[in-house]
């Protein structure tokens, strides 16, 4: 009677698989753990600088997406018909990803001449009272407070830089300002351009260019689209029928710009 062969175990056959430590170490460990998306999101911050590195970077379609994401993660109140209301075209964001200065405030007016026709242009207004050609939106009114300084250069004895924000500056204290001066560059928050605006003091007619400070964080590692209060009147703003209908009109253009 034949004797049964032993049985081999194949398994200790086969050369057992190496560790992911032990690769690493034998390759050297050139190979790296990917970065998880909070880590690379903490990398584009520059807190000393207060910027976030990244939104100089976008395009108009992947800032257009960037809105899109910002309204829906903070619109969780609104219905489906009023977030599409609030989305904003591609083709309605002028690309500005080839400025390759920072976006602080010392370069901000290189920033507004680079994209302008004529910028000398910036330091003049149109005859009519409170018909600004730029105006900047941004999130907060101490903000707002340092964006007019630092472009004061384009403010004239007939020219005055609009300060449109609730920050000291009572909303009626704002209607008599825009009632009787001449502007040309206002800077602003959304809640209170949009009550200018619907006060019929603050005119849009005139309008060549919107700015927005996307790049400026607080020490929260905040910026405009960052937060609720924020990101929803900006949204808002930015989609009022006078702006919407012409950020892709040949005739009366409106550039929309991120800065």
């Amino acid at each position: 009677m034949a004797q049964a062969q032993p049985i081999t175990n194949s398994t200790s056959l086969a050369p057992k698989a190496k560790s992911k430590k032990r690769a690493r170490e034998d390759d050297g460990g050139s190979r790296k753990r990917k970065k998880s998306a909070f880590e690379q999101e903490d990398l584009d911050l520059d807190l000393d600088a207060g910027l976030n590195k990244k939104i100089a970077l976008l395009d108009s379609m992947l800032l257009a997406d960037h809105l899109a994401q910002k309204t829906r993660r903070f619109g969780t109140d609104l219905k489906p018909v009023e977030l599409s209301a609030l989305d904003i075209s591609p083709n309605a964001i002028k690309d500005s990803s080839s400025f390759s200065e920072p976006r602080s405030l010392e370069n901000l007016p290189a920033f507004l001449e680079a994209h302008a026709k004529n910028p000398k242009a910036l330091g003049d207004a149109p005859k009519e009272n409170g018909s600004p050609h730029t105006i900047i939106v941004t999130g907060a009114g101490l903000r707002a407070a340092e964006l007019a300084r630092s472009v004061r250069q384009y403010q004239s004895k007939k020219v005055t830089v609009g300060k449109l924000f609730a920050k000291h500056i009572k909303i009626e204290d704002a209607k008599k300002f825009l009632e009787s001066h001449r502007t040309g560059v206002a800077v602003g928050t959304p809640v209170r351009l949009n009550d200018l605006v619907d006060s019929g003091t603050l005119k849009l007619d005139k309008l060549e260019r919107l700015v927005v400070d996307a790049s400026h964080i607080d020490q929260k590692k905040r910026g405009i689209m960052d937060m609720k209060e924020t990101m929803i009147p900006l949204a808002r703003w930015l989609c009022r029928a006078e702006c919407k209908e012409r950020y892709t009109d040949p005739e009366r253009p409106l550039q929309l710009l991120f800065y």
